[in-house]
């Protein structure tokens, strides 16, 4: 016990400085905004006002162990009751509260002051992605899992950022107060960055506030906080800080990508795209959206989801249109989610192409740009 004692309390005389905490991995992260300085020296005001408690309390105690043990004679005292006692540790547990919970309120009360920001982003989490739409801009976009499968599976050599890079990252400009709108298309999920000091529920049904003003430009990372399901580890958050000026030409790059996206969206319209184009295109879709449920070789998973490789709507030309429109608007009560506002054109058409011809399926039949915009339409079968 005593051998114990002794190194714990070297421990905490080892204990670093604020500034000299940055780089200790088991300490809170400080982050890049106020708040998150302001919640990490709430943390370390409190923690080393318990250090002071303990140090205290189990001082006494082991002196009174020592000093009046049965070898040195000690006689223990017959008393019941001290109403000086009993006010003295009654007071002093309270002035210690109320000098903890004036600095904890005030850092409590900044992190949900979401009023006059500069920008609004509402973030919509869902198994297992996020999307973002930047009020006021013509912005808005998905955000997937960049890490591959074959990292996953142990096929290849797992890289620094491994389950923490995204396809399409969230891009903020500094010093500028955003407002967050956070909410959910299906289960609960949590937007988490600790470098901002942010973690809020996404709840179904429900918009919940944060906000971030973020100081220093970098590539800020983190992930679903809620168990959210099977795939709840491959839902990462990556936020890039940009100077006001590169922000600016990011999004206005964007809105050009998106709109030239769109235009080319209505060409395809007009264009028959061939079976081998439709396939690879098709299988690079599917490997990267549709086989964390129903796996690369179209077997499903038994009870939960089912297979595409010889049976159901893939196998069925009179069930083509049924096929695009479970892609396309999902299936209400299980867990195929709406891929029409997720993927373009080009993608649904492949992907669905790709799922009736592959693993032995063998329709023969290409789906087109123009049989998915018709069942996006809300043309009835």
């Amino acid at each position: 016990m005593i051998r114990q004692l002794i190194c714990a309390l070297g421990m905490l005389l080892a204990l670093p400085t604020y500034g000299e905490t940055q780089s200790m991995p088991l300490n809170m992260t400080q982050g890049v905004t106020e708040v998150s300085q302001r919640v990490f020296e709430l943390h370390m005001t409190i923690f080393y006002i318990c250090v002071a408690i303990g140090l205290v309390v189990f001082g006494v105690m082991f002196w009174a162990i020592i000093h009046h043990r049965k070898s040195k004679g000690a006689i223990a005292a017959s008393f019941h009751e001290s109403t000086k006692v009993e006010i003295l540790w009654t007071v002093i547990p309270f002035v210690i509260l109320i000098v903890m919970a004036v600095p904890a309120t005030q850092t409590l009360l900044a992190m949900e002051d979401t009023s006059k920001p500069d920008m609004t982003i509402q973030v919509t989490g869902s198994q297992w992605k996020w999307h973002y739409s930047y009020f006021d801009e013509d912005v808005q976009f998905y955000s997937h899992l960049a890490t591959s499968s074959a990292q996953i599976e142990n096929l290849r050599e797992k890289r620094d950022n491994y389950l923490l890079e995204v396809d399409r990252p969230l891009v903020l400009p500094i010093g500028k107060k955003v407002r967050f709108l956070i909410t959910s298309q299906d289960v609960i999920h949590s937007w988490w960055v600790p470098d901002f000091a942010v973690k809020k529920d996404a709840n179904p049904g429900f918009i919940n506030e944060a906000w971030t003003r973020i100081d220093e430009p970098g590539i800020y990372r983190g992930q679903c906080a809620e168990l959210c399901g099977k795939d709840h580890g491959f839902m990462p958050v990556v936020v890039i800080a940009k100077p006001q000026d590169e922000y600016e030409e990011w999004l206005q790059a964007t809105k050009v990508a998106q709109r030239e996206a769109r235009e080319e969206e209505q060409r395809l319209l007009d264009m028959q795209m061939s079976m081998d184009e439709l396939m690879d295109l098709g299988e690079k879709v599917y490997n990267t959206r549709c086989a964390m449920c129903h796996q690369a070789n179209g077997q499903g998973l038994p009870g939960a989801f089912p297979a595409l490789a010889g049976q159901g709507v893939s196998i069925d030309s009179a069930a083509k249109l049924e096929h695009i429109s479970v892609v396309v608007h999902g299936k209400p009560g299980t867990a195929m989610q709406a891929f029409g506002p997720q993927l373009s054109l080009k993608a649904l058409a492949a992907v669905i192409t790709y799922e009736r011809n592959a693993w032995g399926n063998s329709t023969g039949e290409t789906v087109q740009a123009a049989e998915v915009q018709a069942v996006l339409d809300g043309e009835e079968f």
